[in-house]
């Protein structure tokens, strides 16, 4: 079974871009305030507006090459602390990622857990929230196996409770176990809020009608939604969480780093990636890039910000990109504070709407 369903993308820019995008969000007089955090649902967790995706954190089966070690951990740490340093406190993991099950791979949790511990004996006070997730795996049945794979996370996370809960993807069976199994966790004052990721819109009603039955509301829905992905608008998931008062989370805001420009089709990614973004993919894409390059320059902000405003103008979603680097941590930062016109937002829409489906994840569909 393909694990490969969180929050990721990566950018790498020019040193002199980079140099410029690192003055620009030390200089912003807005890098703290609390207008840079929204509501999850009506959970009343407040995380900041963008957050940070850990799903390449100690993998080997997707991302790194297939390969973990101690430099590109020390550039996860550098991620991770960069991303605070900017104001940025929302961190999604899972208990998947970094699956021991993969060779010379590190759990991500376990990661996440040792930066978290290591920045709290230098800054007590900082405040970090937490978002991971439950794996749906089918020998997992009911209510009981979410609160010991919960208890599992929190272990290697090193903490008493998380901030948010999330059912990965639905189960082949047992659902409603696992939403029962999310109730409880609140209660218990295990999680402060719980949600699902994945969750078609009919999978997704369900659930909120299930936790509203016992007072708890769900916060979240986890989807793949970028500009070039654009299923949670089609399926009507996008429109259910307006509606109901959910947030959505954007994983893969930036499709794996495609929409930051640094492929072409005689440059397309490495590994798994290379059979989605295909040299003919990418070939179809370069009027949107260059698009969305040349309103970058309007707004001094590269394709990276761009498209993740793009994302933000949508409202009541939350991007979670994934930081490798303190580089990629402090270029994501400058996608808030400012805002694509209307028109902008119409077309840059039609230009991905020209170009044809991405591949998503199959269990959307379940």
């Amino acid at each position: 079974m393909s694990l490969h369903i969180s929050s990721a993308g990566f950018t790498l820019v020019g040193h002199s871009r980079i140099r410029s995008v690192a003055s620009e969000w030390e200089s912003s007089a807005t890098v703290k305030r609390v207008e840079d955090k929204v509501n999850l649902g009506a959970s009343g967790l407040k995380v900041t507006t963008l957050g940070i995706g850990a799903w390449s954190w100690g993998d080997t089966t997707y991302w790194n090459n297939f390969d973990w070690n101690d430099r590109k951990e020390k550039a996860a740490r550098d991620a991770f602390n960069a991303s605070i340093d900017g104001g940025v406190t929302f961190f999604d993991t899972a208990e998947v990622y970094g699956s021991g099950l993969a060779l010379g791979a590190v759990n991500s949790e376990v990661l996440l857990g040792r930066f978290i511990k290591e920045r709290k004996e230098k800054d007590p006070d900082v405040e970090i929230a937490v978002a991971t997730k439950f794996a749906a795996l089918p020998w997992r049945f009911g209510r009981q196996s979410v609160l010991s794979a919960l208890k599992d996370s929190l272990c290697r996370l090193g903490l008493d409770s998380v901030d948010l809960y999330q059912l990965h993807w639905p189960g082949v069976w047992g659902n409603e176990g696992y939403i029962d199994g999310l109730g409880d966790a609140v209660e218990k004052g295990l999680v402060k809020a719980v949600g699902v990721s994945n969750y078609s819109e009919k999978r997704l009603r369900e659930a909120f009608e299930k936790l509203k039955k016992r007072g708890i509301p769900l916060a979240s829905n986890q989807v793949n939604y970028s500009l070039i992905y654009r299923a949670p608008e089609e399926k009507g998931v996008k429109a259910a969480c307006d509606e109901l008062g959910i947030t959505l989370i954007a994983y893969s805001p930036i499709a794996q780093g495609v929409l930051t420009g640094k492929y072409t089709p005689d440059k397309p990614p490495s590994g798994p990636r290379s059979r989605i973004y295909t040299p003919e993919f990418l070939t179809r894409l370069q009027p949107l890039l260059n698009r969305i390059a040349e309103i970058g320059k309007k707004y001094d902000k590269t394709s990276t910000q761009v498209s993740l405003n793009w994302l933000i103008t949508q409202g009541n979603v939350v991007p979670i990109p994934g930081a490798k680097t303190a580089e990629q941590a402090e270029e994501f930062r400058g996608a808030l504070g400012w805002r694509l016109s209307d028109d902008e937002v119409a077309e840059l829409r039609s230009l991905a709407s020209e170009i044809g489906p991405v591949v998503g994840f199959p269990v959307e569909n379940l």
